[in-house]
């Protein structure tokens, strides 16, 4: 299917000649309908030459530009109607000036009413308005030649470039209805993807579900670009969406109030304009950016790198400038001279994608995904390349301020090195001498500062003339032991924590094992205390961690047998 948008000046003959083209009135409105004037968007179609057209009838008056900007603003070609008797006139400008900015470049201009005049001279003036424009020279057809008409028709539509039926969805909606029976119903120009029945899709943050699918005045399971379509909805009331909203593939857009974008063809753009895009009509604060702007919607739009729209001023009736958006994350202006330096950026085109960015934002923003896949995640190489050197860096420095921590925390790492989630760390650290353990990071084989070594093997040489005679917690502060050094030697495989503030040698468990082994099974408390040599104080403790460690069993009465080993 192809969908052409008709464009001109009011009273210049467009809904007739649609009629005469496809036999269908395009205009729906009662008012329209009595007061012979296009109002809002109408909409015919039919078989021209073996080619399914749908067409999309657009107001001519000044008053409802904003209705004939959502008709166009979506569409790849245009049927531009010029009256001979009236020619060029203040309409037909606004409107080829709207398709210029917009990007169209597909046109057939029609002459209507020539069988009243000589229509020369308004050809003549059509096409000296078209040549500075990027819709220059299109082809003439007279509509008194209906023939010659529907076979420009064909010609235009088979010049247009093929669409992408896989890519993602994002449908303007233009009208929304409710129909007894079925619910909401909202229609569209599909330029993009593929809608199919049965499809979930994003409409606003919530998920709705195509119940059904027309187009033509047909049933469809499913429908490519280009296509005039309606959408028979679950999960929304008529009244939710409308025109300017978009159903989107789910997952796949990123809704964004501020964008950069490049103006084409600007006149006298001020602060206070509205952007009008796809079906959407927006008020937005204008920031100069040189030959660039950052816009501020009033409210998000889901919009990508490449989408063209147009700033218009409602007040004075004219266009501003075209619009291309350049970025849909653009970075923070509040530092001096940054907005200087953006400019500069936008001027030469040195705009590149996140150097860290999540791929399905990425895809969402229309951006390439270039750069080294990291799970989820894509980055820039020689970023990638610099915060490792970072963390290696960070982690040097922490040791060293941290002698005796059990490594950095990760957190306190990844905002150091400016990773924007934990789930970095470990893949940006490999490679490098670094481990990830217990939420920290450190070196290692850490060995032990000389202060810490040196009262650890004090320890150590009490031990081994009595290995389960604990030092109590006034040797342990003598010798300058506290909570985070005894963690440190016990990391370090130097003692064995029994529990708070309790400590033996590295191989405690497996020699009392050995000496409560030869006890008579199973045995008590007091027994195992004997034998090792302690006090209640370690005896309870280290017999609760071999009992842990299932060297041990412990009965109902209270007695110990050791496992068979």
């Amino acid at each position: 299917m192809y969908v052409v948008a008709t464009a001109g000046h009011v009273d210049h003959g467009k809904s007739t000649l649609v009629q005469r083209l496809t036999g269908m009135w395009p205009d729906r409105l009662a008012e329209e309908q009595r007061r012979g004037l296009t109002i809002d968007l109408g909409f015919a179609w039919a078989d021209i030459g073996g080619r399914e057209m749908a067409f999309v009838d657009v107001p001519g008056h000044e008053r409802f530009v904003a209705n004939m900007l959502a008709g166009v603003g979506p569409v790849p070609a245009v049927m531009f109607v010029v009256a001979a008797t009236e020619g060029w006139m203040p309409q037909s400008e606004e409107h080829l000036a709207a398709l210029d900015a917009l990007g169209v470049r597909h046109a057939l201009l029609v002459v209507t009413k020539a069988d009243l005049t000589d229509p020369a001279p308004a050809v003549e003036q059509a096409l000296h308005a078209f040549a500075d424009t990027g819709l220059a020279a299109p082809p003439v057809a007279v509509s008194t030649d209906l023939d010659h008409v529907r076979a420009e028709l064909v010609d235009l539509v088979d010049r247009l470039p093929a669409p992408d039926a896989g890519a993602d969805v994002r449908l303007w909606v233009d009208r929304s209805f409710s129909v007894r029976g079925a619910g909401t119903v909202v229609t569209g120009t599909l330029t993009a993807g593929t809608l199919g029945v049965g499809d979930e899709l994003d409409h606003a943050g919530r998920r709705v579900t195509v119940r059904g699918l027309q187009s033509l005045g047909q049933q469809r399971s499913a429908v490519g670009p280009v296509a005039r379509v309606a959408v028979n909805l679950r999960g929304v009331d008529r009244r939710e969406i409308g025109r300017g909203d978009a159903l989107r593939t789910a997952g796949a857009w990123l809704d964004t109030d501020e964008v950069d974008v490049a103006l084409r063809a600007a006149d006298g753009v001020h602060r206070q304009l509205v952007l009008h895009i796809g079906s959407a009509a927006v008020p937005v604060h204008v920031r100069p950016l040189g030959a660039a702007a950052r816009l501020r919607l009033s409210h998000p739009l889901p919009l990508r790198v490449g989408d063209v729209g147009l700033l218009r001023d409602p007040g004075q009736h004219r266009i501003a400038a075209g619009v291309e958006v350049l970025d849909v994350r653009p970075p923070p202006l509040r530092r001096r001279g940054a907005a200087r330096e953006r400019a500069a950026e936008l001027a030469e085109g040195r705009i590149r994608p996140p150097v860290c960015a999540r791929a399905s934002d990425l895809r969402a923003m229309g951006l390439p995904q270039t750069g080294r896949r990291i799970g989820a995640w894509v980055v820039d190489e020689t970023w990638w390349a610099q915060r490792r050197e970072q963390a290696v860096a960070a982690v040097r420095r922490w040791s060293a301020d941290h002698d005796v921590a059990a490594g950095m925390p990760l957190e306190t790492l990844r905002r150091e090195t400016g990773l924007p989630a934990a789930e970095l760390v470990t893949p940006l650290l490999a490679g490098t001498t670094l481990e990830v353990s217990d939420g920290r990071v450190r070196r290692p084989g850490m060995t032990l500062p000389t202060r810490i070594d040196e009262a650890v093997r004090a320890v150590e040489k009490s031990l081994a003339d009595d290995p389960f005679r604990a030092p109590d917690a006034d040797t342990l502060g003598q010798l300058g032991l506290g909570t985070p050094e005894l963690a440190a030697a016990v990391r370090s495989g130097r003692l064995t924590r029994i529990a708070e503030g309790v400590v033996l040698g590295a191989d405690a468990l497996e020699r009392a094992a050995e000496i409560l082994t030869a006890l008579p099974q199973p045995f008590t408390v007091a027994e195992a205390k004997r034998a090792l040599g302690t006090t209640r104080r370690v005896a309870v403790p280290l017999l609760e961690q071999l009992d842990a460690q299932r060297i041990t069993r412990r009965d109902a009465d209270g007695t110990r047998t050791v496992a068979k080993r």
